[in-house]
């Protein structure tokens, strides 16, 4: 790949580092990455993945930025209240990086759609806030055989985890086995979140993604990791192998079609 003046500066950063070179960038360049949901944890992570060079970035949310979201969901702004997140997005990201492609999907994912949404992407990013999607792009992903990293935050904690398939990594469904019961577990909306804390997590995720890319590092795969904003401690629990009984991805798995399992997906 011939890079122009004006990109050979931009990523001058990234090409001088071990592991990643112009072969590396150019890697970046042509990358296609979906990322589901545009808010606190999509927003670090769709920044730092067009600031990075990430020649296709796919944006899913069907939200409008509202004021409530501005302490965390730094992509977007007060100019922007009442607009698409996709198109507020978009043009955040445009301005930052002129280089990517951004595509929107100004959709709510579900069971019907993710399939067609994801084909064309060489990672997933769930960015999402509940768990009935957070159990669908899992699902979807480990069927189509996509990678994908997860992350959840909520209060001043939170989580990460990379699935590679065709490996003996587990899965989301492998470790947490079902959607909660609604309510089960306490949500932003109603115990809050940090908005800094949603920035580690998100950034993390990115940093997952860039790696996959390239070719380098140690991925988060078989394994999830922890922090705790209040101690600042990170944790890692391994979970080395898949689990023999889950659902989707084990031998007798029981989920092939995820537009067939509609209600696992479900509160």
């Amino acid at each position: 790949m011939n890079f122009t003046d004006e990109q050979l500066s931009r990523y001058s950063r990234n090409i001088l580092l071990d592991g990643m070179g112009k072969e590396g960038q150019e890697k970046l360049l042509n990358a296609k990455v979906l990322v589901i949901g545009a808010g606190g944890l999509g927003s670090p992570v769709c920044m730092y993945l067009a600031a990075a060079g990430v020649g296709t970035i796919g944006i899913a949310d069907n939200d409008e930025v509202d004021l409530s979201n501005l302490q965390r969901q730094i992509m977007h702004s007060t100019s922007k209240l009442g607009v698409s997140k996709v198109v507020s997005a978009q043009k955040t990201l445009a301005d930052m990086n002129p280089d990517v492609n951004i595509i929107t999907y100004k959709t709510m994912i579900n069971a019907d759609n993710i399939n067609e949404i994801i084909r064309d992407y060489d990672f997933i990013v769930d960015a999402c806030d509940n768990f009935p999607t957070k159990f669908l792009i899992n699902d979807a992903c480990v069927i189509a055989k996509k990678p994908f990293v997860h992350g959840g935050v909520v209060g001043y904690n939170g989580q990460l985890m990379t699935y590679i398939p065709n490996t003996d990594c587990p899965c989301y469904r492998c470790i947490f086995e079902n959607v909660p019961k609604k309510d089960s577990v306490p949500h932003s909306s109603q115990v809050g979140i940090l908005g800094a804390n949603a920035g580690v997590i998100g950034s993390l995720q990115a940093f997952e993604v860039i790696k996959y890319i390239i070719g380098t590092g140690e991925l988060m795969t078989g394994k999830m990791l922890t922090f705790d904003g209040l101690t600042m401690k990170f944790r890692t629990v391994e979970f080395k192998h898949k689990s023999p009984d889950c659902k989707v991805c084990s031998e007798n798995a029981v989920i092939k079609d995820v537009a067939q399992n509609k209600t696992e997906y479900c509160d």
